[in-house]
């Protein structure tokens, strides 16, 4: 292997290894990784791209249902069931965790709780975002600089 990949490779794994020792990421997300290959090299980024499009969606409608006059605790609950679900699905481990005290909220219907809820959600997500844009970008990187040096 080329030395100038050497490090762009090992910072790539620490950066991994960092997004689970914080929490970012669970084991879900290795088994998503397990599922991609040669065939369908961009699974992974193809999964999370779908899954940032539903949970934005999904924050849209948490917010207009928490801007009504009379909210509808129910509906409430079924969009964080959702993004619950979404975030695990890919192993977004805090949204998930955010989704689950929200849902808690939800069934108290705790009308602050759950704006404080949402507002949490909302920072786990942006978080969790850019930290897998930013892996999705490392790793792009590393196989663009890796296919240059290609035997």
């Amino acid at each position: 292997m080329d030395g100038g990949i050497i490090q762009p490779q090992r910072h790539l794994v620490d950066y991994t290894a960092s997004l689970f020792d914080e929490g970012f990421l669970d084991e879900q997300f290795n088994q998503l990784e397990l599922l991609q290959d040669e065939s369908n090299p961009d699974f992974v980024v193809e999964v999370v791209t779908l899954f940032f499009q539903d949970a934005e969606r999904l924050l849209d409608e948490l917010t207009k249902a928490l801007g009504q006059a009379s909210i509808d605790f129910k509906k409430l609950d079924a969009h964080v069931h959702q993004l619950k679900g979404s975030s695990s699905s890919v192993g977004a481990q805090r949204v998930h965790k955010a989704c689950i005290s929200f849902r808690n909220s939800c069934e108290e219907k705790n009308i602050e709780g759950c704006l404080k809820s949402l507002q949490q959600v909302r920072h786990e997500y942006s978080l969790v975002k850019s930290k897998l844009e930013t892996l999705f970008k490392m790793e792009q990187q590393l196989s663009a600089a890796s296919g240059s040096f290609s035997r």
